[in-house]
């Protein structure tokens, strides 16, 4: 059995989720080649955990990236590009995100534009200056058809997000980060839409509800659960996923 794929590109990996998914692909039994950790602060208290895990892995490269910030998303091109010499980027995760429980009377116009530029512009800005990367990755003549081996942006989303659901959260509205996690998901739509003759897949992934500093204790799923289940289904899709937004084990979610 392959390695899910030959090299991979997380953001948001000190904490939770991005964490979670840097320690199991290092651990799996056919580890990526290159597993390249990203966070704001990889040196700072907050990116301990990450550099313990590196320093077990030689897999793990640790590599500076505010997602906010265009001179270190670029900054970070260049450090993985050093690193892959011409072999191209082949899966990159926007995991990095913040929530917000501000409700219509605590909402202001300030925590709206520091949600959204995180949760929407923050991952297209990504997958932008990466695209060279996932294109180079994209034209392996070993590769055919579209799968997180050749080439693939995964869009870590919410089914908070989903229109068609629209979930009730009587105690939390959550405007700023339901409406960003919303706007999100036309990014992932129409980068799969664009990028689909590219060689290249875009799907949205519903984590779950999952016990993080996000999700909470009263969350049902632990992060070990949600990881397992997200790079499973990373590991099943093909063409036919392109634009798809799906949960952790897999399913299909309105948007």
């Amino acid at each position: 059995m392959a390695a899910l794929a030959r090299s991979v590109l997380v953001t948001g990996s000190n904490r939770g989720i991005g964490l979670e998914l840097v320690r199991q692909l290092a651990a799996s039994p056919w580890p990526p080649q290159h597993i390249f950790a990203t966070c704001r602060d990889p040196e700072g208290p907050r990116g301990k955990a990450l550099k313990e895990l590196a320093a077990q892995h030689t897999s793990i490269k640790l590599v500076q990236l505010d997602t906010v910030n265009l001179p270190s998303i670029r900054g970070a091109v260049g450090a993985v590009g050093s690193h892959l010499k011409d072999q191209g980027l082949n899966l990159l995760i926007n995991n990095a995100g913040v929530s917000s429980h501000a409700t219509l009377r605590s909402v202001d116009p300030q925590e709206m534009i520091a949600v959204f530029a995180t949760n929407v512009v923050g991952p297209l800005q990504v997958t932008k200056e990466f695209l060279p990367l996932l294109e180079q990755a994209a034209k392996d003549k070993g590769k055919e058809g579209l799968s997180c081996g050749r080439a693939a942006a995964i869009n870590i989303s919410t089914k908070l997000a989903s229109l068609g659901l629209c979930l009730g959260v009587p105690e939390a509205p959550m405007y700023p980060y339901r409406a960003s996690k919303a706007a999100q998901n036309m990014v992932t739509r129409c980068l799969a839409a664009e990028l689909q003759d590219k060689g290249i897949l875009c799907v949205a992934i519903h984590p779950g509800w999952v016990k993080t500093d996000m999700g909470t204790e009263k969350a049902p799923l632990t992060v070990e659960q949600s990881v397992r289940g997200i790079l499973t289904v990373l590991a099943s899709l093909s063409q036919d996923a392109s634009g798809a937004f799906l949960d952790w084990e897999g399913n299909c979610l309105p948007w």
